[in-house]
């Protein structure tokens, strides 16, 4: 009896977890995408960018240094640590108690001393303390999904403020190729002057290059302040360097068929959603499982004279709290369902108009420099040569300027449209661009 009463003793000291055995893949996933974040953060070290950086080094700078990033990740931890609080077992703390008997009696000491074991309070049935566990699982899930939605919207992000970023770089370059134009066109109009001309086109040259010039100083300010925007997002000193790489685009070898028949099923959104709702029809059967009674087990002996065993049932006498705690986790699904459905709705709305508005932005794209660049090329080419012989005047030649000038930054602007598009898509199916084209 003493030998059953120990091992009972260690059993209920030590203590076990009952919890889904998925849980475990829960934790390992857990730990594998923390890798990052196991030194201290202010011990951490982060390498900065190369030189010239391309799009992914951007990334991985984000993805190692972003603080709500890692916030995330840590709210990810911290649901899968209630996992083991909810399927500890028992779920009360043992009591051990000593009583000592007095009296006259010619009795060792021993024999009138009861140590008796038990719980301080009632413990739930195994089954309701798994079942509390697997609800906490599915919050967990729910949470690992969400920061894997917090990385791809980073990602999302950072691309749309690096592509914005390289878009700005161009409209300066291409700003202060018109500015060197301007300049020629001006020395043009004052050699034309020098030669006898009116000074109307001296004039005009004139106020069209220092306006170009004041355009250029504007885009030059706001390419400071986005490269201000995205050092912060990075982690780096707003006025570090950094180079824009030109807009070469992404490769992406789906077409609209194997995009929309892959479509959003792993988005982390909804996913987490899934989640939840699993989590809140868990969480049904659990306020069920209070109409069980709870019950409390106890052993003691005194001395070598007696030993006993015993166990109390709880029973539930607040049926009203039950009923009610049913009909909130009802009400709960119920919520998480519309928000699924609804979420489904508009995720798979914005994805089908990220895949139409993308073959539209690679249709321009197409369009521009197949055609239309090489055309306004031309044309500023005839209306210098036209303008230097004196055969056309000097609004003509503005004229081309403006259009060439208007077609190229349409051109870039299509361009960046569309890496921008491609990051929101993947945000939306819930995969990188290369996990798309290895789909079959």
């Amino acid at each position: 009896m003493k030998i059953l009463l120990t091992c009972g003793l260690a059993l209920l000291v030590s203590g076990c977890v009952l919890a889904p055995k998925e849980a475990q893949q829960t934790k390992q996933d857990l730990d594998r995408a923390g890798e990052p974040y196991i030194a201290e953060r202010q011990t951490r070290s982060i390498p900065d960018l190369p030189n010239n950086p391309a799009w992914q080094d951007v990334l991985r700078r984000a993805f190692l240094a972003n603080g709500e990033l890692e916030a995330a990740y840590f709210e990810w931890a911290m649901a899968v640590s209630k996992i083991d609080q909810a399927g500890s077992y028992p779920s009360q703390p043992v009591e051990i108690g000593f009583e000592t008997m007095f009296g006259g009696e010619k009795m060792k000491t021993w024999d009138r001393t009861t140590v008796s074991v038990g719980l301080m309070d009632a413990t739930a049935w195994p089954n309701k303390t798994y079942q509390s566990a697997k609800i906490a699982w599915r919050d967990a899930q729910a949470a690992g999904e969400r920061f894997l939605s917090a990385k791809l919207k980073l990602q999302r992000d950072v691309l749309t403020a690096w592509y914005d970023f390289a878009l700005q770089s161009e409209r300066v370059r291409i700003q202060q190729e018109n500015v060197n134009l301007l300049k020629l066109v001006y020395d043009t109009a004052s050699g034309r002057v020098r030669a006898g001309a009116t000074q109307q086109d001296l004039l005009r040259s004139d106020v069209q290059l220092q306006l170009a010039q004041n355009e250029l100083a504007k885009m030059q300010s706001q390419l400071a302040q986005d490269r201000a925007k995205l050092n912060a997002m990075l982690v780096r000193d707003p006025q570090a360097a950094l180079n824009a790489a030109s807009l070469e685009p992404r490769s992406l070898t789906v077409d609209d068929a194997q995009l929309l028949a892959f479509g959003v099923d792993a988005n982390p959104e909804l996913k987490a959603l899934a989640s939840q709702l699993s989590g809140r029809e868990d969480a049904i059967e659990r306020a069920k499982m209070e109409y069980l009674p709870d019950f409390n087990p106890m052993a003691g002996f005194t001395g070598s004279v007696t030993q006993f065993v015993g166990a109390a049932l709880v029973l539930p006498t607040e049926i009203p709290k039950i009923r009610a705690m049913i009909e909130e986790s009802r009400a709960d699904l119920r919520r998480v369902q519309a928000m699924r459905d609804q979420t489904r709705a508009t995720t798979a709305g914005d994805y089908v108009a990220a895949i139409v508005a993308l073959r539209d932005a690679e249709r321009q794209i197409a369009l521009f420099e197949k055609s239309i660049v090489p055309l306004a090329q031309q044309t500023i080419d005839l209306s210098q040569q036209t303008y230097s012989a004196g055969s056309s005047g000097y609004l003509d030649l503005i004229d081309a300027q403006r259009t060439l000038l208007d077609v190229r930054l349409t051109l870039v602007e299509a361009k960046a449209e569309r890496e921008k598009l491609l990051a929101k898509i993947e945000l939306l199916a819930g995969a990188d661009l290369e996990t798309l084209s290895r789909r079959p």
